[in-house]
Formats: structure tokens, sequence, C-alpha cells
């Protein structure tokens, strides 16, 4: 990365029809979404194993990849379920 340079990470969570969900970090997540949904593209087996369309449900800014897979972590812990249960009830998924 070229010093001054600010290349943010995504902490996102995608939801299928079935209310499946990935968690994930990427610094793209607009190409990470395409290829969540991209039958041909294998870099994403966990979401090819359940059907889609995955539509993101949420998305966090992390000014590092450490800092994101930090929120990843956490997102994935107990505390982190019980957020992403409260967003599927918000959004109505």
């Amino acid at each position: 990365m070229v010093r001054g340079l600010y290349m943010p990470y995504f902490v996102y969570i995608l939801v299928n029809p079935e209310r499946k969900t990935y968690v994930g970090q990427t610094s793209n997540f607009h190409e990470r979404l395409k290829q969540h949904n991209d039958l041909d593209c294998y870099l994403t087996l966990h979401t090819k194993r359940h059907r889609g369309p995955w539509k993101l449900l949420h998305v966090e800014e992390c000014a590092t990849r450490k800092g994101a897979m930090k929120r990843e972590k956490q997102l994935k812990s107990g505390g982190g379920r019980r957020f992403i249960r409260s967003l599927l009830e918000e959004s109505g998924c």
C-alpha cells in the first residue's frame, strides 16, 4: 500500500432467502458480493453450499484489515450472533 493512501476495509453480513447468514471482510465489498452470487466463482465456497441470492444485510467500514478481521471475529461470537439476529428481525428478512 502506498503511504498516505487510505484504503478502507469492510466487514459485511450477507443473508440468503433461507435466512442463513455469512460474515466476511474485504477491501471491495461490491465485487465480493458479486463473487458470492456468481455460481462459477469458487473463491466463496461457503455461500455456494446454500441457495442464493445472497443480499447485503449490513456493512461496516474499518480503517485497517486488522481492524476488519477483529470485527469479523466479534460478529462470529455469541454477542455478534445476537446482533445479527436483531438485524434480521429489524429488516424483516
